[in-house]
């Protein structure tokens, strides 16, 4: 998914500081292509935390009805540094992008995306017998230096382990976890030690997590009443949790949870954060800019984008089957864009 913010903000992703407790974090409205597009809830990057872990982007949307509407349309756009990891809970997404991949998401499985050194993708809810309701999460991790200049390639995952402790429902879709003595892990691949998970409690439900001490976690509800290590956290908040903890409690109220855990280890390493690339340097930002701009013939805001003549051969290549143009990219800031040390 992209981030379609006409004017984006600076991003200089920092963990924050260490609370003993659980820390809230409130999402903030964004919406998708326009005013009349779909909102989506974002609650990572923020400027009081910006990863947790590799994780550095959440978006949250629906449940939207979309029998009579277009639903999600994201044309072609490009990423560099990081992975994009697609979760659905009800719908389908179709995804595209510049290595050929043509691949509809559906709930339960992972479509995954490792950008590298550059890759574009539109993704678009399918144009016929789609089912009537949207609602999922975007996310994505950042790839650590000695592999954000790979090269670009997809993955999706259609069987992932899950575990079933007394009523409840763990699907781990990244990274691996432990719950009622069984280890989980995902065969998607990974660059930094990490974890994502969707768990599911029943009314009145316990769920006890056997976790790595050395990551930090974020509970991010969906629905229901739920609290993390006896703390409530909100629908639609994200209760982050630093490290140092080998068992993690959610427990469900008078509604059943569900809810996605993502996880890892401090990531350590200075990361600039601007539209849809992460880069380390206001230069890498710049440079993936206008390396996307040159393969976008742009005659004005008034007319529809097309590709350059070449563009399937240059950085970010071409998709292949959208029904419109790539996205522009919005106009770097007047300032150089600076990276924040972890505090």
């Amino acid at each position: 998914m992209s981030n379609l913010e006409t004017r984006p903000a600076e991003r200089t992703c920092t963990a924050g500081d260490r609370p003993a407790g659980v820390e809230l974090l409130t999402a903030r409205d964004v919406p998708l292509g326009g005013p009349r597009a779909m909102n989506v809830r974002r609650t990572i990057p923020q400027r009081q935390r910006s990863l947790v872990g590799a994780w550095c982007f959440c978006d949250h949307y629906g449940p939207d009805g979309v029998s009579g509407s277009a639903g999600m349309q994201v044309p072609p756009h490009p990423h560099i540094g990081l992975q994009t990891v697609s979760w659905l809970f009800a719908g389908e997404i179709l995804h595209r992008d510049s290595v050929g991949s043509l691949q509809t998401v559906r709930p339960g499985e992972l479509n995954l995306m490792t950008a590298g050194v550059g890759i574009s993708h539109s993704e678009e809810s399918p144009a016929q017998g789609r089912p009537p309701v949207l609602h999922g999460v975007q996310l994505w991790t950042v790839l650590p230096e000695a592999d954000r200049t790979s090269e670009p390639h997809f993955e999706h995952h259609g069987d992932l382990p899950v575990a079933t402790p007394d009523g409840a429902r763990v699907q781990v879709f990244m990274g691996e976890l432990g719950v009622a003595g069984e280890r989980l892990a995902s065969p998607a691949r990974t660059y930094t030690p990490i974890v994502g998970a969707q768990l599911d409690l029943p009314a009145g439900g316990r769920l006890t997590l056997e976790t790595d001490p050395t990551f930090e976690h974020a509970l991010l509800v969906d629905a229901g009443d739920a609290t993390l290590e006896g703390e409530t956290v909100p629908v639609a908040e994200l209760g982050y949790v630093a490290p140092g903890r080998d068992r993690l409690v959610v427990t469900a109220g008078a509604t059943p949870v569900r809810a996605v855990l993502v996880g890892g280890e401090p990531f350590t390493e200075d990361v600039v954060m601007w539209w849809n690339f992460v880069g380390r340097t206001h230069d890498d930002v710049a440079r993936a800019r206008a390396d996307w701009m040159a393969q976008v013939a742009d005659d004005g805001e008034d007319t529809p984008t097309r590709y350059s003549d070449g563009a399937a051969d240059r950085r970010f290549g071409q998709v292949h089957g959208y029904a419109s143009g790539p996205l522009r990219a919005p106009v770097l800031p007047d300032v150089r864009l600076r990276p924040r040390t972890r505090r």
